[in-house]
């Protein structure tokens, strides 16, 4: 083998065309490089809009069932309306115990297999 070297084989990794230049060059110029970046970027940022639109729904649903304070409904209304029980905020668990799921400002809490109560904020949740 004449002046061959292990580097030749290197491609784009956007377009894939053979690199020339330094052993660590991924890219064979900027506008691949940020064709690629653009391209991993945009299927991350896909999947934290589809997140935040989920936690949003969640949110409006359990704003409308329950206005102000604490309310007690059953689960198939969540169900009916849209809810995603997968999506939630962050766990809160009160004083007494119990764990609240919350979503942004809102909290839910299972109570038995059908019914839920919703708490507007976190004194309710006690």
């Amino acid at each position: 083998m004449d002046n061959y070297s292990p580097f030749d084989d290197r491609v784009c990794l956007d377009c894939g065309e053979p690199i020339r230049g330094r052993s660590d060059k991924k890219f064979c110029d900027d506008q691949c490089r940020n064709s690629y970046n653009n391209k991993v970027n945009r299927i991350h940022e896909l999947t934290i809009l589809k997140t935040n639109k989920i936690l949003r729904k969640n949110r409006s649903i359990l704003s409308r069932l329950s206005p102000a304070g604490k309310t007690i409904i059953p689960r198939k209304y969540l169900e009916l309306s849209g809810f995603d029980f997968d999506h939630f905020t962050k766990l809160y668990r009160s004083k007494n115990g119990n764990t609240y799921y919350i979503v942004y400002d809102h909290g839910y809490m299972p109570i038995s297999a059908d019914k839920i109560i919703i708490a507007s904020n976190e004194e309710d949740m006690q």
